[in-house]
């Protein structure tokens, strides 16, 4: 776990280098790093969605990600963390921004290669040196995003402890299932969810994306749903 918690400390101290780089900010400013920021995010998300092998993976997961996420909203129930939170720190008044700094930044920090291979590592051998490397990447990423975004970045914090710690204590049951086709799928679904924030960062969109979550949980199973397909039918495979 050292990995992991060093992960959350470099966003914690990073965020909170961002917020107070903000308060020095005018708003003209801040308009224009968001735009950028959000552009930056869209060309992460683009980057992510190539590593997947199988487009039709992405199009059913993503499907059946949006049909569960909508029934249970998942978007609402984000939102209302994010007025939890907002009220907590006395910002009520800027619940959305909460919310929304809390999703983007949580996606970015725990969509990706890096994460599922560096927890597996991490939890098998002991080896958290891809955790260690991410922990820098996530500093710099979260001084950015706060320094944006606000104080919804530092919750995400709280996530990162949560997903990654999860993945390091359950390694030795998820290595086996978690191939690195596989991997690679999730990360296509988590990162077109990435590339829709951009969207959303940049202001031409309003996705709600936390809606498609459940698209992680199916990506895999699709996976290996067509491989196993695949034995009987070779289009599939």
């Amino acid at each position: 776990m050292p990995g992991v918690l060093v992960n959350v400390a470099t966003v914690i101290i990073g965020s909170l280098i961002g917020l107070i780089m903000k308060k020095g900010i005018k708003q003209k400013y801040s308009d224009a790093v968001m735009i950028g920021l959000g552009l930056c995010t869209v060309c992460i998300g683009i980057s992510g969605m190539l590593k997947g092998e199988n487009t039709l993976v992405a199009i059913i997961s993503m499907v059946l990600g949006a049909i569960v996420g909508t029934l249970i909203d998942f978007d609402k129930r984000i939102n209302s963390v994010g007025d939890f939170l907002s009220k907590k720190v006395g910002n009520s008044s800027d619940k959305s921004s909460v919310a929304q700094g809390f999703v983007t930044a949580s996606l970015l920090f725990c969509i990706g290669a890096m994460t599922i291979v560096g927890s597996l590592e991490a939890g098998l051998k002991g080896d958290c040196t891809t955790l260690y490397t991410k922990a820098v990447l996530d500093f710099f990423s979260s001084m950015m995003l706060s320094a944006s975004l606000g104080i919804g970045v530092i919750f995400a914090s709280l996530f990162v402890l949560v997903f990654q710690g999860g993945l390091v204590l359950l390694s030795g049951l998820l290595a086996p299932v978690l191939s690195d086709p596989a991997i690679a799928e999730i990360t296509c679904v988590g990162s077109l969810m990435i590339f829709a924030l951009g969207l959303n960062l940049t202001g031409i969109t309003k996705i709600k994306v936390a809606n498609f979550f459940p698209a992680l949980v199916f990506a895999p199973l699709i996976y290996y749903g067509f491989e196993f397909l695949g034995r009987f039918i070779p289009a599939l495979a």
